[in-house]
């Protein structure tokens, strides 16, 4: 006699989020740290700036483009970035039966330097390796996020409140899974020796002024040639690329604000060049600036009516 499988806690997360996200979109939530995204088709490459978070996928796959690699990700398992990271991605498989079902864990790294210390997680993680991977969960993790979502159906409040020790237990079943080792790297030890994350906010903040790799390397207390080493190896790119990639970012967000042209947009970021601006911005995203701006917004039209 066949035996039937009872539903695994992927399901049961599956059932919960259809009810709170039935349309293609990214819905916030009671809790605070917690958005979904609902897809039921394949979509376009997308450009971004990846936020520290994990991203887990409950049924669908996607696929996101680093500068030096692609990974792929689906059901089960999840994608953890532990610094700002320019990249691009988009969903591979999805349907109107099954559509693609995401969960974005906004991560913060002195909760998780906190969770490291009062659990007395000792990790050895002698190199610095890649600020973004792709992980699969286990048991125990996927135990944990269901605890999560089920809060999807409390009160407001209560959700808000009781996610709080959740997401802790969270971040201790990801730093004592198989994926321990590069989130323990990269965002624990960053924080106390590296200098990553702090090179990281300095471009961020000085994204739109001449930055010397030397200043640079002086500001995190860095040799240039170690800057260069450990940025590239968290971040896939050189701390130039990385500024560049940043200056473009934002100027498309100026641009698709409707309030400048390109050649504010350019001054704006920092370039003094509207014609290297220019050239940039296509090799980036495949486009001219105002010719890339005019088709976004008709994109983001479509999928409104």
């Amino acid at each position: 006699m066949k035996r039937d499988i009872p539903p695994s806690p992927l399901d049961h997360m599956i059932a919960i989020v259809q009810q709170h996200v039935r349309h293609d979109d990214r819905v916030a939530t009671a809790i605070p740290f917690l958005a979904l995204y609902h897809s039921s088709q394949p979509t376009s490459v997308t450009r971004g700036v990846l936020k520290p978070s994990c991203c887990m996928i409950l049924q669908g796959s996607k696929r996101v483009h680093l500068p030096d690699d692609v990974l792929d990700y689906g059901p089960g398992e999840y994608l953890v970035v532990s610094v700002d990271m320019p990249a691009a991605g988009h969903v591979v498989n999805a349907t109107p039966d099954q559509p693609y079902l995401l969960l974005n864990i906004e991560l913060d790294p002195s909760e998780m330097a906190a969770v490291v210390m009062e659990a007395k997680i000792d990790i050895e993680s002698p190199q610095p390796v890649r600020g973004a991977f792709v992980g699969k969960s286990d048991p125990e993790l996927q135990e944990a996020l269901y605890k999560l979502v089920r809060l999807l159906d409390a009160p407001p409040q209560e959700a808000a409140f009781l996610a709080v020790g959740v997401k802790r237990e969270i971040i201790y079943r990801m730093l004592t899974g198989a994926g321990g080792r590069q989130l323990y790297q990269n965002i624990v030890l960053d924080q106390q020796d590296r200098g990553i994350s702090k090179a990281i906010a300095w471009l961020k903040d000085h994204f739109d002024q001449p930055v010397k790799v030397e200043d640079l390397a002086q500001a995190t207390n860095m040799s240039v040639s170690s800057l260069h080493h450990r940025f590239k190896a968290v971040t896939t790119m050189g701390p130039m690329q990385y500024q560049k990639q940043l200056r473009l970012q934002h100027a498309r967000a100026l641009l698709l604000g409707g309030d400048v042209d390109a050649g504010t947009a350019a001054y704006k970021v920092g370039y003094e060049s509207q014609s290297q601006f220019s050239r940039e911005y296509r090799r980036l995203f495949g486009a001219p600036p105002m010719q890339d701006v005019k088709k976004l917004r008709m994109k983001s039209q479509s999928a409104f009516q």
